[in-house]
Formats: structure tokens, C-alpha cells, sequence
């Protein structure tokens, strides 16, 4: 427990200075080719939820395998190197510093009032239709995606890799990309899909409600106390088709006072998300940058968090240890 919370200290390092180098390989695109490939291959004729299911397997059995063996034989090489392979491979798990800069894109254009550019950056980081969206429902476009990917960009596989170091991290992400590239509710991918929607929504449980918790305690909202935001949180939370994905985008809401959730399009076809928050103030540009604000106070309160609980889980693990030996 103790070597994965010093990864984790040095993936977050990592991921704030460094962040995602676009010339670089990196992990989260192979995982990407490779699912692409074996739904090529599979996602055709019967069986397709078996399929989907087999595929799942294969690619996390494949992963785990491959972080568990380079990390068995860099902690042999010593302690040292083991923690740094481990800091490494979670820091690509992890988007903090990829998340801002996406976030700032969008906003950077809205202050210079060019809406179509901000529109095109808001398409690079959402599925929805951007093409003619308004300002406010560019805005909210941006603010709803950092809010929600502060739990399964950030926190989540933080939280994996305190329970199961790099290889856990690296499963997590795997789980979190295949839900991203097959895990819809359409012709293509609702069977195929199912296993990978599923164990997503599972592993992602318990890390966003921690996460919503996190952030109201770190960023006292202006206009609850912190009890009466928890309570808006979860009331809110329930109203999102997702089990998970409504956790960050209500505490966001009702933090900074400003209504998220509407009518959005995908390729045409309309989707209503259920309101999160109430509108005590308008959305305005200054909305992105709070919100990134937010991300950042909830990644670092999140990992003292982790920091304690590790450091408890280890101190009760040697103290059952000792006195059953004793």
C-alpha cells in the first residue's frame, strides 16, 4: 500500500507538469486500436453479447498481465525503479493537465467572442452536435465535461491504483475505453457493449460518489452549506441516465450555483438530459475556469484522501499482522 501511494504521488506529479506529450506513444491509444480492431473482427453475426463479453476479458486479462510482469521485474531490479515504472504507467491513466487544456480551448476563443472556433474545440472533447450551438450551450458543454471527467479521468483510476497499483489503473482505463468506443445503447453496440457499459458502471460506483463528496468539502459552495449541497448532489445525481456520470456534473452544478443538463444533439437526434442544480446565477464564460478550478481542488483533496486511507489501511494491515504473530 505504502510503494503504490509513493506511485500514485509521482504519477500525479507527472501528469500536472508533463501531462499527455501528443508525439509520444501512449497506452490509452494502443487500447484504442486494439479494441477497434477486435470489434471489427467480432461484432458481427450471433452471439455478439458473448463476443463483447470475450473481449472484455481477453483485453483486460491482456493488460493486467503485461503492467503486472514489467512491474514484478522492475521491483526486482529494485524498489526504486518499481515505483517509478508504477508512477509512470498510472500518470497515463490520468488526465488532469490534458483536461484543462481542452477546457481552456473552448474558452479561450469564447473571451475572444469567435463561438464558431469555440464550438470546434467543444466537438474534439464531447460526442454531441456542436455545429450551431448557442454560447451558453457551448459553456455548458465544456463545464459538464470537466465536471464529469474529473471522476473517470482522474479520480477513478487514482483510486484503483491505491488498491491495486499500476496494473489495476491500467485495467481501469481499459474498462473506461472500451464503454467510450462500444459501450452505446444503438443498433451497432447494444449487445456487443453490454459487458463493457456494465463493468464500467461498476468500477466507477464508489469512485464517483467519493469524488462528489470530495469536491463539496474542497470547494464550499457560495450558496449551500456543505450538508444541504450533498443533499441537492445526490437528489440530482439520480436524474442522470448514467448510475455514475451524474455525481460530478450535480455536485459541479450546485457548487457554483448555475443549472446544467438541457437538450442536446447527437447526429441529429434529440436528447433530453434531466436539469442538475438550480440557476442562482447565469452561466458565463468565468463558469469554465471555476470549474477547472473545482477539477484541480478535487484532484489534490482526492489524493490526501488517498494518502490517509493508504496510510490507515497499511498501519491496520502490520498492526493484524503483528498481533496474530505475536
Amino acid at each position: 500500500m505504502i510503494v503504490h501511494i509513493a506511485s500514485i504521488t509521482l504519477a500525479v506529479c507527472l501528469d500536472r507538469i508533463i501531462g499527455d506529450p501528443p508525439n509520444l506513444p501512449h497506452p490509452v491509444r494502443w487500447m484504442g486500436s486494439l479494441i477497434a480492431f477486435l470489434e471489427r473482427v467480432l461484432n458481427r453475426g450471433t452471439n455478439r453479447k458473448r463476443k463483447g463479453i470475450f473481449m472484455l476479458g481477453l483485453l483486460l486479462a491482456l493488460v493486467y498481465s503485461i503492467t503486472l510482469f514489467l512491474t514484478i521485474v522492475m521491483y526486482k531490479v529494485h524498489p526504486a525503479a518499481g515505483i517509478m515504472l508504477e508512477g509512470i504507467i498510472i500518470s497515463t491513466t490520468i488526465a488532469s493537465k490534458s483536461l484543462k487544456k481542452a477546457a481552456m480551448e473552448v474558452f479561450n476563443p469564447l473571451v475572444k467572442g469567435d463561438l464558431q472556433e469555440a464550438r470546434k474545440k467543444l466537438s474534439y472533447i464531447v460526442g454531441r452536435d456542436t455545429e450551431s450551438l448557442e454560447e451558453k450551450d457551448v459553456i455548458r458543454g465544456a463545464v459538464e465535461t470537466v465536471a464529469e471527467n474529473t471522476s473517470d479521468g482522474i479520480t477513478a483510476p487514482l483510486f484503483w491504483a491505491l488498491i491495486g497499483g499500476a496494473p489495476l489503473a491500467i485495467v481501469y482505463r481499459m474498462i473506461n475505453t472500451c464503454d467510450s468506443m462500444v459501450g452505446y445503447k444503438s443498433d451497432r453496440y447494444l449487445e456487443f457493449g453490454w459487458a463493457s457499459a456494465k463493468v464500467d458502471d461498476l468500477v466507477n460506483w464508489l469512485p464517483s460518489r467519493i469524488t462528489a463528496v470530495v469536491m463539496i468539502v474542497v470547494f464550499p459552495s457560495k450558496y449551500h452549506d456543505r450538508l444541504e449541497a450533498w443533499k441537492i448532489t445526490r437528489k440530482d445525481s439520480r436524474k442522470h441516465p448514467s448510475p455514475n456520470s451524474g455525481w460530478g456534473e450535480a455536485a459541479a452544478a450546485v457548487i457554483l450555483g448555475i443549472k446544467l443538463g438541457g437538450r442536446n444533439y447527437y447526429k441529429g437526434m434529440v436528447s433530453d438530459r434531466a436539469i442538475m442544480g438550480k440557476e442562482i446565477v447565469p452561466l458565463n464564460n468565468e463558469h469554465i475556469r471555476k470549474t477547472i478550478n473545482l477539477m484541480e481542488r478535487t484532484v489534490f483533496g482526492f489524493y490526501i484522501f488517498l494518502l490517509v486511507g493508504g496510510i490507515l489501511i497499511e498501519s491496520a494491515f502490520t498492526w493484524v499482522q503483528s498481533a496474530l504473530f505475536i
